[in-house]
């Protein structure tokens, strides 16, 4: 007979998980096991056109390793880089850039410049052009820098949040700290993440008309209402949305 005294000992989860046994496949403790919904397993997989950003006083294409990871990694999981750049710790040439970039690509990745020190100018301008933040990143971020360089990890203030219709990731500049965001956070969300920025659109963008989603090229529509461009696709011109959310000039870090 039952002890009913006793807590049930049978696994809170339900279906096939539920009736694995320990010793074929279960999540490891201090593991954590992911439910994919339908659309996430169908977008996980779709090629993604993406454009990196290294922020430094120093580095070349032949000393960035930060950079150099990144590509290799984007190129050999089929995504479309559609830029790579270096511009100096200059909120200005930061700010040019990213402006340039979210022109052309659903998701900019940035490097360098998230400390506290003095050059330290690249969260200003990112957050001055940012119209929808994304405040899990960040914390899921040092989260894993803390397992790994403990209060130090307090240091950075890595960030990331939608800028019309592209998503920007401020990374910190040390090849480390890249390979925890993208290993950590961003190497299997990415094309889930830009299937979830333009599925429904975005507030100010006026079209996407599927440019970015699945990384598709050939078409140049870029529909970013106050950051410029025109489209060159076929679709009726949409009526001009509102600018919400416009960097003002002469405002904010730089501009």
């Amino acid at each position: 007979m039952p002890d009913s005294s006793r807590p049930p000992t049978s696994s809170p989860l339900t279906g096939p998980a539920a009736d694995t046994p320990a010793s074929q496949g279960s999540t490891p403790l201090g593991a954590v096991s992911f439910a994919k919904t339908a659309h996430h397993v169908a977008a996980a997989s779709a090629p993604v056109r993406v454009a990196v950003l290294i922020v430094s006083d120093t580095r070349t294409p032949d000393t960035d390793t930060s950079g150099q990871y990144l590509l290799a990694e984007l190129r050999a999981l089929g995504h479309q880089v559609t830029s790579y750049r270096i511009v100096k710790d200059d909120a200005v040439e930061i700010r040019a850039a990213l402006v340039a970039f979210v022109r052309e690509a659903t998701i900019v990745i940035s490097s360098g410049g998230t400390g506290i020190t003095g050059r330290d100018v690249t969260i200003p301008v990112v957050e001055s052009l940012i119209t929808k933040p994304i405040p899990g990143f960040g914390e899921l971020f040092r989260m894993l820098s803390y397992a790994q360089v403990g209060g130090a990890a307090m240091l950075s203030r890595a960030v990331a949040g939608l800028c019309r219709g592209a998503v920007i990731f401020a990374l910190p500049g040390s090849l480390n700290a890249v390979t925890t965001a993208w290993e950590g956070l961003l190497k299997s969300e990415l094309s889930h993440l830009a299937f979830e920025v333009t599925r429904h659109g975005q507030p100010g963008v006026t079209d996407l008309g599927g440019v970015r989603r699945a990384g598709v090229t050939g078409v140049s529509g870029t529909g970013l209402g106050g950051l410029g461009g025109t489209g060159t696709t076929s679709r009726p011109a949409a009526p001009k949305a509102p600018e919400l959310g416009r960097h003002k000039p002469g405002g904010g870090n730089g501009g």
